[in-house]
C-alpha cells in the first residue's frame, strides 16, 4: 500500500506520521506543499500536525491554498482516503473536505497531554480495528483544537454516524466533546489527537497503532 505524507513549511509531525505508516506496512512518499500532483498509485494521503505557515491568519488556511491542496481535493473527490491529524484536521476543514472549524481552545491555553478518547464508530477503515464504545489513550498537543459546528451540522454528523472519536474529558471546549470526524463518504478523517505519537511501546502505549493497522488492513483487503 502506498501512503503520501504532505509537508508544509512549519510541519513538525510529518516524519512521525510517515514512520507510523511505514511500521504498519505502507510504502511512504513524502510530498512537498509546492508539488502540484500526488504520487501515482497513492492509496492514502496523510496531512500531519505542526504549525503550517506558522499558523498565521487561521490555522490551516494558508496551507489550504498551497499547490498540493488542489491535488488533495481532486484525490478526495475521486474517493481517495485522507487522514489529517491536528493541524492536518485544520487543513481539511479549511479545504472544505470536512465540516466545521477549529477554534482557539476554550481555556485560551496550549494543551499537551495524553487523553482518553471514546471510539464512537467502528464503521470506517480508520476505526474498524477498535471496538465501538471502547477507550483509547492518545496524546494531544494543540492551541486551536476547539472543534466547532452549528446545530444543523452536528445533527447531521450524529445522524450519519460520522463522529469518529470523542473526548472522555473535554480538554478544549469542542462541541459535543468531538475529537475526530468523518466525511460524508467516510473516506476522510480529521482528528486533533496524535495517533502517531502512541504507535509503539517506546511511546508509552500502542493505542494509536491500531488506527494505522486498520487503514492498511482495509486497503489491502479492498
Amino acid at each position: 500500500m502506498k501512503a503520501a505524507v504532505i509537508t508544509f513549511p512549519g510541519s513538525n509531525c510529518d516524519r512521525d506520521l510517515a514512520v507510523a505508516f511505514e511500521r504498519a506496512g505502507a510504502t511512504v512518499t513524502r510530498v512537498w506543499h509546492k508539488d502540484a500532483d500526488l504520487p501515482s498509485g497513492t492509496d492514502i494521503v496523510g496531512i500531519p500536525g505542526g504549525f503550517s505557515f506558522g499558523d498565521y491568519l487561521r490555522c490551516g488556511a494558508i496551507a489550504a491554498q498551497s499547490p498540493v491542496a488542489r491535488a488533495l481535493r481532486e484525490f478526495a473527490d475521486r474517493g481517495g482516503y485522507v487522514i489529517g491529524v491536528c493541524n492536518g484536521f485544520q487543513v481539511l476543514t479549511e479545504t472544505g473536505l470536512l465540516p466545521g472549524a477549529l477554534l482557539r481552545n476554550a481555556t485560551l491555553r496550549y494543551v499537551c497531554k495524553t487523553v482518553e478518547l471514546r471510539i464512537e464508530t467502528s464503521d470506517s477503515i480508520f476505526t474498524s480495528g477498535y471496538r465501538k464504545g471502547s477507550v483509547a489513550r492518545i496524546p494531544i498537543a494543540h492551541h486551536d483544537g476547539n472543534y466547532t459546528i452549528d446545530a444543523v451540522g452536528l445533527k447531521r454528523l450524529k445522524d450519519d454516524d460520522r463522529i469518529a472519536f470523542s473526548y472522555v474529558e473535554n480538554p478544549n471546549g469542542a462541541t459535543a466533546d468531538i475529537a475526530g470526524v468523518l466525511s460524508s463518504n467516510r473516506r476522510v478523517l480529521g482528528m486533533m489527537p496524535h495517533p502517531e505519537r502512541m504507535a509503539e511501546p517506546e511511546h508509552g502505549g500502542t493505542d494509536g497503532s491500531v488506527l494505522f493497522r486498520s487503514i492498511l488492513g482495509a486497503l489491502a483487503a479492498a
